[in-house]
């Protein structure tokens, strides 16, 4: 059987259900309080402002990984991204349709499609012909994709959020459960729809994603959160 490409969209939507866990929580990281951050309860109420302003969300992405040299905690298996994929751009479109529907496809420097129509997660591979299908369960509100495809209530149940600056749109996400697939999550926000997000993971890795050509709010069809396999295709059921 062919090996499925982890590619760095694999980050933004899978948890440890999906695949081996990839980040493991050494320990939970407090955030660091300055004088004009805000107290926990007024950062999530000011994100949850923010997240009920979007219904739906259209923008293309620039992603890219790099490496601090933090060493890990303790050796795990399959932990964190390939050397291969640090320092490299990826780039490709996205759409977000609440309650629980993603579609993100890369068009470069490979080609892969992860979308949800919120019952059940494909990963499909067109160079290696092959798509992982996945269901979904409550773990999935570990995740980032949560964060803008899911509810706002619920997503406050997932993470402690930080807003470092109260007069800036910008928070800072750890999540509550320690199996959770990344370290901490920023997330900002230009004109009122998000602009970008930094992942950390506990090897010290950081992705950061920019949106660009962002449309807040537009008509998407569900049609687009749908997924046949074409013809020929091998499917993975994990």
């Amino acid at each position: 059987m062919k090996t499925i490409k982890n590619t760095l969209l694999t980050t933004l939507l899978t948890t440890s259900v999906f695949f081996t866990p990839a980040f493991i929580l050494s320990a939970y990281a407090a955030p660091a309080q300055n004088s004009n951050q805000i107290s926990e309860s007024a950062a999530t109420a000011s994100l949850n402002q923010y997240l009920s302003r979007l219904g739906s969300m259209q923008a293309s992405f620039v992603q890219t990984t790099q490496a601090s040299g933090k060493a890990p905690a303790r050796p795990m298996a399959n932990q964190g991204l390939k050397s291969t994929h640090l320092n490299q751009k990826f780039v490709g479109t996205m759409q977000v349709k609440r309650p629980g529907q993603f579609r993100w496809e890369t068009t470069s420097p490979a080609k892969q499609l992860i979308v949800t129509s919120g019952k059940t997660v494909w990963i499909y591979d067109p160079d290696l012909e092959q798509a992982v299908r996945q269901n979904l369960d409550e773990q999935v509100g570990n995740t980032p994709a949560l964060l803008l495809s899911g509810q706002p209530g619920t997503i406050m149940k997932s993470f402690r959020v930080t807003q470092p600056n109260g007069s800036e749109p910008y928070f800072v996400l750890y999540p509550k459960s320690e199996d959770g697939v990344f370290e901490s999550l920023g997330i900002r926000f230009t004109n009122n729809a998000p602009s970008q997000m930094i992942l950390k993971d506990s090897l010290g890795q950081q992705t950061t994603i920019n949106f660009n050509n962002v449309k807040l709010n537009p008509a998407l069809s569900n049609n687009a959160f749908n997924f046949t396999p074409p013809k020929g295709t091998d499917i993975i059921d994990q």
